[in-house]
Formats: structure tokens, sequence, C-alpha cells
């Protein structure tokens, strides 16, 4: 079990880190590390799903513009929402 946990761990933060812009690279990157330790594998799943979205969305999503994309509520875009990108 453990090891599927961190072969998926190691997925998210390798997808989460090359998005195609360094804006998102950034963006996404710094929230999925800031978050990866405390996820059980549920929540892993879902972290997972959420960052398969396309940049646009992600990045409207989080400006709260209108998407095209219809976000479930769940923890992980609470947490998305909720995330405050440091400066660096």
């Amino acid at each position: 079990m453990n090891n599927n946990i961190d072969t998926l761990k190691k997925k998210i933060l390798y997808r989460s880190n090359y998005r195609g812009t360094k804006e998102m690279d950034n963006l996404i990157g710094s929230f999925v590390k800031s978050i990866l330790e405390e996820l059980d594998l549920k929540h892993l799943e879902l972290l997972n799903e959420f960052i398969e979205i396309d940049d646009d969305n992600l990045l409207k999503f989080y400006r709260n513009l209108d998407t095209e994309f219809e976000f479930k509520k769940n923890n992980i875009t609470q947490k998305f929402k909720d995330f405050k990108l440091k400066a660096k």
C-alpha cells in the first residue's frame, strides 16, 4: 500500500511542476508541495484528478473567474481556493 502512495505522490509532484508555463508550474507545484504529505490515498487520488484539469480552467478557478469546467466541491478544490501563493 505504501508503495502505491509513494508512486502516486511522485507522479503528482512531477505533473504539478511540469505544466507547460512557468506561472502554472509555480502555482500548481507550490500548491501540491504545500499539501502533499498530509493527504491520504483517497485525497491523493482527488488531487491527481484535479491536476489533470487544463491550466486555463485551473487559473480561472483560482482567480474566481468563470470556467468552462465544473469543479467538484471537495477538500482539494477548497484547499486550492484557500491557497495563497507566496512571492519568490
